[in-house]
Protein backbone atom coordinates (compact mmCIF):
# COMPACT_ATOMS: atom_id res chain seq x y z
CA UNK A 1 0.00 0.00 0.00
CA UNK A 2 1.24 3.43 -0.92
CA UNK A 3 -0.03 6.96 -0.36
CA UNK A 4 0.78 9.45 -3.12
CA UNK A 5 1.59 13.11 -2.67
CA UNK A 6 0.75 15.82 -5.21
CA UNK A 7 4.33 15.97 -6.49
CA UNK A 8 4.38 12.22 -7.10
CA UNK A 9 1.04 12.22 -8.93
CA UNK A 10 2.10 15.18 -11.05
CA UNK A 11 5.38 13.50 -12.00
CA UNK A 12 3.59 10.25 -12.84
CA UNK A 13 1.07 12.02 -15.07
CA UNK A 14 3.34 14.55 -16.81
CA UNK A 15 5.77 12.65 -19.00
CA UNK A 16 8.13 15.61 -19.38
CA UNK A 17 8.54 15.99 -15.61
CA UNK A 18 12.15 15.18 -14.61
CA UNK A 19 10.91 12.74 -11.94
CA UNK A 20 8.45 10.92 -14.23
CA UNK A 21 10.33 7.63 -14.65
CA UNK A 22 11.59 7.56 -11.07
CA UNK A 23 8.07 8.00 -9.65
CA UNK A 24 6.56 5.39 -11.98
CA UNK A 25 9.23 2.88 -10.95
CA UNK A 26 8.75 3.65 -7.25
CA UNK A 27 4.96 3.39 -7.51
CA UNK A 28 5.07 0.15 -9.44
CA UNK A 29 7.53 -1.40 -6.97
CA UNK A 30 4.81 -1.21 -4.30
CA UNK A 31 1.64 -3.25 -4.28
CA UNK A 32 -1.68 -1.60 -4.96
CA UNK A 33 -3.88 -0.11 -3.73
CA UNK A 34 -2.43 3.35 -4.27
CA UNK A 35 -4.11 5.89 -2.02
CA UNK A 36 -4.83 9.50 -2.92
CA UNK A 37 -5.87 11.68 0.00
CA UNK A 38 -8.99 13.64 -0.89
CA UNK A 39 -7.22 16.73 0.49
CA UNK A 40 -4.85 16.88 -2.49
CA UNK A 41 -7.35 16.50 -5.35
CA UNK A 42 -7.85 20.23 -5.89
CA UNK A 43 -4.10 20.83 -5.76
CA UNK A 44 -3.41 18.14 -8.38
CA UNK A 45 -6.28 19.35 -10.55
CA UNK A 46 -5.05 22.94 -10.42
CA UNK A 47 -1.54 21.93 -11.43
CA UNK A 48 -2.82 19.83 -14.34
CA UNK A 49 -5.50 22.14 -15.72
CA UNK A 50 -3.05 24.34 -17.62
CA UNK A 51 -1.92 23.49 -21.12
CA UNK A 52 -0.11 21.26 -22.07
CA UNK A 53 -1.08 19.26 -18.97
CA UNK A 54 -4.72 18.94 -20.07
CA UNK A 55 -3.89 15.51 -21.48
CA UNK A 56 -2.46 14.56 -18.08
CA UNK A 57 -5.60 15.88 -16.35
CA UNK A 58 -7.72 13.76 -18.68
CA UNK A 59 -5.55 10.73 -17.86
CA UNK A 60 -5.83 11.42 -14.12
CA UNK A 61 -9.62 11.70 -14.30
CA UNK A 62 -9.76 8.45 -16.28
CA UNK A 63 -7.56 6.77 -13.63
CA UNK A 64 -9.85 8.03 -10.87
CA UNK A 65 -12.92 6.80 -12.75
CA UNK A 66 -11.42 3.36 -13.33
CA UNK A 67 -10.36 2.91 -9.71
CA UNK A 68 -6.60 2.94 -10.38
CA UNK A 69 -6.29 5.03 -7.22
CA UNK A 70 -8.28 4.65 -4.02
CA UNK A 71 -9.46 7.72 -2.15
CA UNK A 72 -8.67 8.08 1.51
CA UNK A 73 -8.34 10.51 4.37
CA UNK A 74 -11.56 11.86 5.62
CA UNK A 75 -12.96 13.26 8.80
CA UNK A 76 -11.21 10.73 11.03
CA UNK A 77 -7.86 12.28 10.04
CA UNK A 78 -8.66 15.90 10.86
CA UNK A 79 -7.31 15.75 14.41
CA UNK A 80 -4.04 14.21 13.20
CA UNK A 81 -3.76 16.70 10.32
CA UNK A 82 -4.37 19.55 12.75
CA UNK A 83 -1.68 18.24 15.10
CA UNK A 84 0.87 17.87 12.26
CA UNK A 85 0.20 21.35 10.86
CA UNK A 86 0.82 22.88 14.29
CA UNK A 87 3.79 20.72 15.23
CA UNK A 88 5.56 21.47 11.93
CA UNK A 89 4.39 25.08 11.52
CA UNK A 90 7.96 26.19 10.85
CA UNK A 91 7.92 24.01 7.70
CA UNK A 92 4.59 25.43 6.56
CA UNK A 93 3.52 21.80 6.17
CA UNK A 94 -0.02 22.68 5.18
CA UNK A 95 -3.22 20.72 4.82
CA UNK A 96 -2.23 18.72 1.73
CA UNK A 97 1.08 17.39 3.03
CA UNK A 98 -0.35 16.71 6.48
CA UNK A 99 -3.22 14.77 4.85
CA UNK A 100 -0.72 12.64 2.93
CA UNK A 101 1.18 11.90 6.14
CA UNK A 102 -1.97 11.06 8.13
CA UNK A 103 -3.19 8.79 5.34
CA UNK A 104 0.19 7.07 5.00
CA UNK A 105 0.32 6.46 8.75
CA UNK A 106 -2.94 4.52 8.57
CA UNK A 107 -2.18 2.78 5.28
CA UNK A 108 1.12 1.00 5.74
CA UNK A 109 3.36 3.96 6.45
CA UNK A 110 4.67 4.61 2.92
CA UNK A 111 4.40 7.97 1.17
CA UNK A 112 5.57 8.66 -2.39
CA UNK A 113 6.74 12.23 -2.98
CA UNK A 114 9.47 14.29 -4.57
CA UNK A 115 9.13 16.81 -1.71
CA UNK A 116 11.78 15.15 0.39
CA UNK A 117 12.73 18.19 2.48
CA UNK A 118 9.51 18.47 4.50
CA UNK A 119 8.52 14.81 4.38
CA UNK A 120 11.95 13.61 5.54
CA UNK A 121 11.83 15.97 8.53
CA UNK A 122 8.38 14.71 9.53
CA UNK A 123 9.41 11.08 8.96
CA UNK A 124 12.39 11.53 11.32
CA UNK A 125 10.28 13.38 13.89
CA UNK A 126 7.25 11.13 13.90
CA UNK A 127 8.85 7.78 12.99
CA UNK A 128 5.51 6.69 11.52
CA UNK A 129 6.15 6.92 7.77
CA UNK A 130 8.71 5.91 5.19
CA UNK A 131 9.29 8.38 2.39
CA UNK A 132 9.82 6.96 -1.10
CA UNK A 133 11.61 6.90 -3.45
Amino acid sequence: MLTLDTSALYAILVRRDPDHERMIIARDAEHAPYFVPVGILAEVGYMLQRRPQLTALDEFLADLTSGAYAFDCGERDFARIHHLVHRYADLELGLSDAAVIACAERRGGKALTSDRRDFDIVARGEKTITVLP
